[in-house]
């Protein structure tokens, strides 16, 4: 029973806001303005969705499979689909992937403790892989996006109360929010990755910094108060990860963080795969090491598989998208982003039948 085509007993409309119980979950004020804005953690999208490529692309480029298998028993795993039975949504076309990406940021100096849940998410995004495996489509999904969540991991898709999508977490764990993500867009979920945000300090340190455009120059809000000065910087990871961080001193805050952190990624990648990182045992080393460091996966991902599959995958051949809304609401005193059914519903059909080539084609301005 999909909240986006209805499965069994849901009509056919796409992501939808169910009636149910307020959500557990307070009201978070705007730092911006008194006007309503959305202000999902957009910032930290491009790195969550950077960083299992670049496991992935470096990997495939030194062809060293035997190299990540080693790597593969390194990773933590955790079991992301614990009691989730029945209700799923249907594998539809194989050779697809579909990887639902989980953001932290436990060495965030903004993020507050986590006193609920092992799992607190700052980011979602669903990452869909076609079956040629040659492009990758990232969807953000906004931690505030008002759904249903089920009651249970075992529980139909409409058999919950409604909630910031961020609550499934607290309700359940991983798997609750699995459960959830597939119930919004009647996507199969394939694998889970879920990242510490932090972990990047190490990747860039492993790489030797990384060069960033800075575009005025600002006094960091967090210590030791680094001043950025306009033009570029080469960064160190503390330097860069708190660059990246900056949201206040810009006037379209988290949007232009966004920019910053996917100017990051590209960096990131470029010096990944040019500066001889791959040709350099040592080097190669260290930053593999750094990587797998900062995730952790399902029981049943494999590094390996997944170098062999994305090995066409680069920075060129991404595109950030967001799952579609009408923007932010006040719903039983919560400010909460409100889902556009109809558009999100066209959305995840395409990703359920790997049709995005097309549905970019149409939606997308190039």
């Amino acid at each position: 029973m999909s909240q986006t085509t209805g499965r069994a007993a849901v009509p056919p409309q796409g992501p939808r806001e169910y009636p149910g119980g307020p959500s557990p979950v307070p009201p978070r004020g705007n730092p911006y303005s008194g006007k309503k804005k959305i202000r999902p953690r957009w910032g930290r999208i491009a790195l969550l969705a950077g960083l299992a490529v670049l496991v992935i692309a470096v990997i495939v480029g030194i062809s060293l499979y035997g190299y990540a298998s080693n790597l593969d028993q390194d990773l933590k795993r955790t079991d992301a689909f614990s009691g989730i039975t029945g209700d799923r949504p249907a594998k539809s076309v194989a050779g697809a992937q579909n990887i639902l990406l989980v953001g932290s940021d436990s060495r965030d100096p903004d993020a507050k403790e986590d006193q609920a849940n092992a799992w607190r998410a700052d980011t979602l995004m669903l990452m869909h892989v076609p079956a040629d495996h040659k492009s990758a489509q990232l969807i953000s999904i906004p931690r505030d996006l008002w759904v249903v969540v089920p009651k249970s991991n075992s529980a139909g898709c409409s058999d919950g109360s409604r909630a910031k999508i961020n609550a499934s977490f607290a309700f359940g764990g991983l798997p609750r929010a699995v459960h959830t993500v597939e119930c919004l867009t009647d996507v199969k979920i394939d694998h889970v990755m879920a990242i510490d945000f932090g972990g990047f300090k190490e990747v860039t340190d492993a790489l030797g910094g990384v060069d960033l455009k800075v575009d005025k120059t600002i006094t960091s809000i967090h210590k030791p108060h680094r001043v950025f000065k306009k033009g570029m910087m080469h960064m160190d990871g503390a330097q860069a990860l708190d660059w990246v961080r900056q949201r206040y001193q810009f006037p379209r805050g988290d949007f232009d963080r966004q920019r910053h952190q996917q100017e990051f990624l590209k960096a990131l990648m470029e010096k990944a795969t040019t500066s001889g990182t791959i040709t350099n045992p040592g080097k190669l080393n260290s930053f593999l090491k750094a990587v797998t460091a900062a995730v952790t996966v399902d029981h049943d991902f494999s590094l390996t598989d997944a170098a062999v599959d994305f090995r066409n995958i680069r920075g060129e051949n991404l595109t950030f998208l967001t799952s579609p809304n009408k923007g932010s609401d006040t719903i039983s005193g919560q400010s909460v982003v409100v889902s556009d059914r109809e558009k999100a519903l066209a959305l995840y059909k395409a990703v359920s039948g790997d049709k995005m080539n097309d549905w970019m084609a149409a939606n997308v301005k190039k």
